[in-house]
């Protein structure tokens, strides 16, 4: 698989997410180690959990926990495998979705995810949300204090703004790595998130890349040309949405979600598939 840079290291230009294999409708956990055994198969070298990623309030950190023991139990090497997790968004157990961007909230919830990873460093963590009740200053701060103290390897933040890329770059003194915004099909409102990042040099990951492209009956004909250029080339309208992503900017990072090694399979593949100008144009505006 062709690679893109996070920080001083490479990693295979299509990631995945652990989202789907720990919340809800999350299959068994048989199906999720196969799915993350079938990417690593493929070259993925980037996978993405948090914390949140779980159902109950006493299953904190299922995702991370899990994708620690596929990555264990992977009969191949593993030495490259970046694995980004994610601090201060919260699930309290009962479907809804909170924020806590305290530093001493952040110490804590890094702790504990070194603990469920099984490292001495994370490789990546990022600060999941905003929090409105913290000042942003404070919690990016939080993250410098990680990086100081040698508990995470690279800083990101996720679910920002222009204005807040540049100043936590600015308080961890240029040491902002990646960004993780929604994006899509279905959500371009973070281009000019992207387009920063790719001034700045800073990988950009898209999250829920493929919003649109499973749900294109129901969305109407908007998303129809995804499926044309799929028909045209073989391939699945998933894998253009992916490699329409990375001819974006060489800084982007598609990290779909799968729980099923054919999918996990299928995403990966959509980064030796190369499109034409005019296939890009016709995708951008649709």
């Amino acid at each position: 698989m062709q690679t893109r840079r996070i920080g001083d290291v490479e990693v295979g230009a299509i990631g995945l997410g652990g989202m789907p294999m720990s919340i809800e409708g999350r299959p068994d956990e048989q199906r999720s180690i196969a799915a993350i055994h079938a990417a690593l198969d493929a070259g993925v070298t980037l996978i993405d959990t948090a914390d949140a990623y779980h159902l109950h309030a006493d299953d904190v950190g299922h995702n991370e926990s899990l994708i620690a023991r596929a990555v264990a139990g992977y009969g191949g090497d593993t030495s490259d495998v970046l694995i980004a997790t994610k601090g201060g968004h919260l699930r309290p157990g009962d479907g809804s979705w909170t924020q806590n961007g305290a530093p001493d909230y952040l110490e804590q919830a890094c702790d504990a995810s070194l603990k469920r990873l099984g490292v001495e460093a994370i490789g990546l963590y990022q600060f999941h949300r905003p929090d409105p009740e913290v000042p942003y200053a404070d919690s990016i701060g939080a993250l410098r204090d990680l990086l100081d103290a040698g508990k995470i390897r690279f800083a990101g933040i996720s679910n920002a703004d222009p204005g807040q890329i540049r100043q936590a770059n600015e308080i961890l003194g240029g040491r902002l790595v990646s960004v993780q915004n929604q994006y899509s099909p279905a959500f371009r409102s973070s281009e000019p998130e992207l387009e920063l990042c790719a001034e700045m040099g800073i990988a950009f990951l898209p999250w829920s890349p493929l919003g649109g492209i499973s749900r294109a009956g129901e969305l109407g004909s908007r998303f129809a040309v995804f499926e044309e250029v799929a028909k045209a080339r073989g391939v699945s309208p998933q894998q253009v949405c992916l490699a329409w992503m990375l001819a974006k900017a060489p800084v982007v990072i598609p990290i779909p979600g799968s729980s099923r090694p054919e999918t996990a399979r299928d995403s990966a593949a959509a980064a030796e598939l190369e499109l034409s100008a005019d296939e890009l144009a016709r995708l951008d505006a649709a």
